[in-house]
């Protein structure tokens, strides 16, 4: 697996630190066994506990059921909600600053900065979470907020970024991140565009004289999606749904990230629409790759380079993953084939089980991804809003399962 930022500078990869706490190996007796060492690295169980939260149950849980045992804690993500969260768990600082929300409110957003390295979310500027009262705007909601938080890590020094591209609100090709970095979007009066996807049918001239110049920032995407930015499998036919899009505004959506996607690439004499990638987050990840000449890589191999996997997994006695829904989406690159090839790689021979709220996936299917075994927590609590509601504690239960199908506790220890 390449360093995310490898095409940068030779030899650099995301600097990576070990969050305070972790746990350090175990002083072994001599002539007795080592303890077991067990690595959990989930992604967060969406409605119900974030990445942090499950891995911590988990340990608690291994903890009461084999005393003695190891373990390390690795939040992680695949580009989406908590991609700022593992990179903060992994030793990067916090910064919060204000920026527009996809309705043009300020809100509050953190990016993590280690060194010149910052890691962003999309969807702390202009995620569905950000929506206020949670009402849709499929057709308004602007992406101007990530520009804003782009600016700002920019400012804090930042020579490198991971753009996590998941959880956005937006359908706006990330036309409202170019105004954020200077560029005016004109109507054929010459009057400025209104924000959001909609209006973009409307725009007549691009200008970049005022755009920021960003040449010498290199921008990593984080996402697991591979959509063009236009047609059946383009961000308006694809996620508009999601983000409340009906059927009468896709082709809507659709007229306006044409004629951005015409103009865009006038001004700038290349082809980015048909980019893999291009119809992430809306179209933002369009306006990335031709603006800020981004590259793209899957988000959850992005997240284990910047916690330093590989060297943490090493010589594991049990790998710990999941996430909400273990299902054929799993398959495509989620966290959780992720980290199964990530272990294959850096520790083969170490099973690799997976935990979830449900998991509709055979044992064919998950060997194929490289997992052991699934526990779910409907198989403990079939309850859906009850599984949700305490989730913690069954997480507790089935990681005393895991021990028991995985781990063997350590023999007494002889008398002095």
């Amino acid at each position: 697996m390449s360093g995310p930022l490898s095409g940068a500078t030779p030899g650099q990869s995301v600097p990576a630190r070990t969050p305070p706490g972790r746990a350090a190996p175990a002083r072994v007796a001599p002539g007795q066994p080592a303890p077991a060492r067990v690595v959990i690295a989930p992604d967060k169980f969406k409605g119900s506990l974030s990445a942090e939260e499950v891995a911590a149950h988990l340990a608690r849980g291994l903890a009461a059921a084999v005393p003695g045992v190891v373990t390390d804690e690795i939040p992680v993500a695949d580009g989406g909600d908590g991609t700022v969260d593992a990179a903060l768990a992994a030793g990067y600082r916090r910064i919060d600053v204000e920026v527009s929300g996809p309705t043009g409110e300020p809100v509050t957003a953190a990016f993590a900065l280690c060194g010149d390295v910052a890691v962003i979310e999309v969807a702390q500027a202009c995620g569905l979470s950000r929506l206020p009262d949670g009402r849709l705007r499929p057709l308004t909601a602007t992406s101007y907020g990530a520009g804003e938080l782009l600016v700002a890590a920019a400012d804090a020094g930042a020579g490198h970024v991971v753009l996590g591209l998941g959880g956005s609100a937006t359908t706006d090709g990330g036309s409202g991140l170019i105004m954020a970095l200077g560029g005016r979007l004109l109507d054929a009066a010459g009057r400025p565009l209104e924000p959001g996807g909609a209006a973009l049918a409307g725009l007549r001239e691009l200008d970049l004289t005022g755009l920021r110049d960003l040449s010498g920032l290199n921008v990593l995407l984080a996402s697991d999606v591979d959509n063009p930015l236009l047609g059946p499998d383009g961000a308006a036919a694809i996620y508009g749904p999601q983000k409340g899009a009906s059927a009468a505004d896709i082709p809507v959506l659709e007229q306006g990230l044409d004629r951005w996607a015409e103009v865009a690439e006038t001004a700038l004499d290349g082809d980015f629409r048909d980019l893999p990638g291009a119809g992430a987050a809306g179209g933002l990840g369009f306006a990335a790759l031709a603006f800020l000449g981004a590259r793209m890589q899957p988000g959850i191999e992005v997240v284990l380079e910047l916690v330093s996997f590989g060297a943490r997994a090493a010589g594991a006695s049990l790998v710990i993953t999941g996430e909400g829904s273990l299902d054929e989406q799993t398959l495509r690159g989620k966290a959780p084939a992720g980290v199964a090839l990530a272990t294959r790689l850096a520790s083969p021979g170490t099973p690799v089980v997976a935990v979830a709220g449900s998991c509709t996936l055979d044992e064919a299917s998950l060997a194929r991804a490289g997992i052991a075994s699934a526990y779910a927590l409907s198989a403990v609590e079939p309850d859906l809003a009850s599984s949700m509601a305490n989730a913690g504690p069954l997480l507790e239960k089935l990681a005393a399962q895991v021990a028991a199908d995985w781990l063997r506790p350590l023999p007494d220890a002889p008398p002095a």
